[in-house]
């Protein structure tokens, strides 16, 4: 399946949009001031070792500590008990697992893995004397001959001093010999810097930062099937297109830099997608609809008919709107990003038949979610019970906070959030009109968030506008409201 994938950056943040079929399937956001840090490598410091849980709390230099576990430390021969592998004030290499999320730290790992666009590395899978180095190939290349094919054409071009590890991208199917030489290069020069700079610098230090959300697009995100990328920033355009001639050449051809009018979002609807996506509610275009609720340990998604009565008898209706629901599910879960346990509930079939037939459907359209999951059939209590593996915050958590005047039983977009949509809004306005200034009208915590924080990304868009920007804090506002007057 054909897709587009649409940048749009500006100081404050960058958000991607995949889209298939003329609909956004998914979205990432990054914000400058808050970088996820998956992926980012560490020289930190044990604080505190806790046999019970066999897990301990590592300092890497963030304001809460992260956690690591026993089986995320590599091999040791210390039958399962971590007090004797690590202790208080030790210094070790560390990645992250998963950004923190809630009251949770960041999870760690010392099994280093460094990305490429075709090769990931492993540089502490160390191979014993005599033994072949450890090659792996990608989950997503499922035929035989392939993988075969694929590993032996490895072996013949990793270095004879090479005791890492090897996991096989499915992009490297279709890269070169010189490609892979030089992405397997890049790699270990990488690693050998991270080890010179572990070296030089005191725990905690980050050693290692993952590339921006833009540059991740390239690497892990765009592929054959990727016919476009939009970008509508000419700075970072040229910065991507240099990133694409070195690391991702196959790509170059397909980065387009956007000099319309309109806001490249505005294309396909984004705004208005991303707002229905921070809802409990999905509608289905048979008349029913998904309940979709998260919670810190899961997120259930409930089916219910609603208004749809277009089959003749109640076991099609439900049928019918069970499939189109395992279509709306899959595509939810990666608009959203949800991740961790998710507990579906179907209307109840009394066929098998139609179960199977709906597990299949779900099963179809998670193929194309390039995020691990794993379904299990039907329980005996009419649920589908899956998992999605998470490591970066969902739409939700990016966007939003809990509601104070509803004892946090809700959702409110954040003041950042809004401050954010305020001067996108500004963007578009300056394209259509010529006012002598503009006014923001907001609530008292958007207003006092523009002049600290956010002070520096509305002082650079009145440069961009070359229009006084004024700003007006409105007590009877609440904190999703706001007017922007145009003077």
């Amino acid at each position: 399946m054909s897709q587009e994938i649409l940048i749009n950056i500006t100081p404050q943040e960058t958000r991607v949009a995949i889209i298939e079929q003329n609909a956004v399937q998914e979205l990432h956001i990054e914000r400058t001031r808050q970088r996820g840090i998956v992926s980012n490598i560490y020289l930190a410091k044990v604080v505190r070792v806790l046999p019970g849980m066999q897990s301990a709390f590592i300092d890497i230099g963030l304001d809460r500590a992260a956690f690591i576990h026993f089986n995320d430390l590599g091999d040791h021969p210390a039958g399962g008990q971590i007090e004797k592998v690590l202790f208080e004030g030790q210094t070790l290499l560390v990645q992250v697992l998963k950004d923190p999320l809630g009251t949770k730290g960041a999870r760690l790992t010392r099994k280093i893995s460094i990305a490429g666009r075709n090769l990931v590395y492993l540089p502490q899978d160390h191979r014993s004397l005599g033994t072949e180095i450890h090659i792996g190939i990608s989950q997503k290349i499922e035929v035989p001959e392939e993988r075969e094919a694929l590993k032996n054409r490895l072996k013949g071009l990793i270095p004879a001093d090479e005791s890492g590890g090897i996991i096989v991208r499915t992009s490297a199917g279709i890269a070169s010999d010189e490609t892979l030489i030089a992405d397997l290069k890049y790699l270990r020069t990488t690693w050998q810097g991270i080890l010179q700079a572990s070296k030089e610098k005191a725990a905690p230090a980050l050693l290692h930062q993952d590339l921006s959300l833009a540059k991740r697009v390239l690497r892990d995100m765009a592929g054959p099937e990727t016919t476009q990328i939009r970008v509508d920033s000419a700075e970072n355009f040229e910065r991507l297109s240099q990133f694409a001639q070195t690391f991702t050449p196959q790509l170059s051809s397909k980065l387009v830099l956007y000099r319309g009018e309109r806001a490249l979002f505005d294309l396909f609807d984004i705004e208005s997608e991303i707002s229905k996506a921070l809802g409990r509610r999905v509608d289905l275009k048979s008349g029913g609809y998904l309940m979709i609720d998260q919670t810190e340990s899961m997120t259930t998604i409930d089916v219910n008919t609603g208004s749809f009565v277009g089959a003749r008898n109640l076991d099609d209706t439900v049928f019918k709107t069970n499939l189109e629901a395992a279509q709306a599910i899959a595509r939810q879960l990666r608009l959203r990003n949800l991740g961790g346990i998710i507990i579906i509930d179907f209307i109840d079939m009394s066929q098998a038949d139609h179960r199977e037939a709906v597990l299949n459907e779900l099963n179809k359209n998670l193929a194309r979610d390039h995020v691990r999951t794993n379904v299990n059939s039907f329980s005996s209590l009419g649920l589908i019970e899956m998992t999605r593996k998470r490591t970066r915050e969902s739409l939700s958590h990016i966007l939003c906070e809990p509601c104070a005047t509803c004892n946090g039983k809700g959702e409110v977009k954040t003041p950042q959030t809004i401050c954010y949509e305020i001067l996108r809004e500004i963007v578009r306005e300056h394209r259509q009109f010529n006012p002598k200034e503009f006014r923001i009208v907001a609530s008292p915590d958007v207003i006092d968030l523009f002049l600290e924080e956010e002070n520096q990304f509305l002082a650079m868009l009145g440069d961009f506008v070359q229009k006084p920007i004024r700003l007006q804090a409105e007590a009877g506002f609440k904190q999703e409201q706001y007017d922007i007057v145009l003077n």
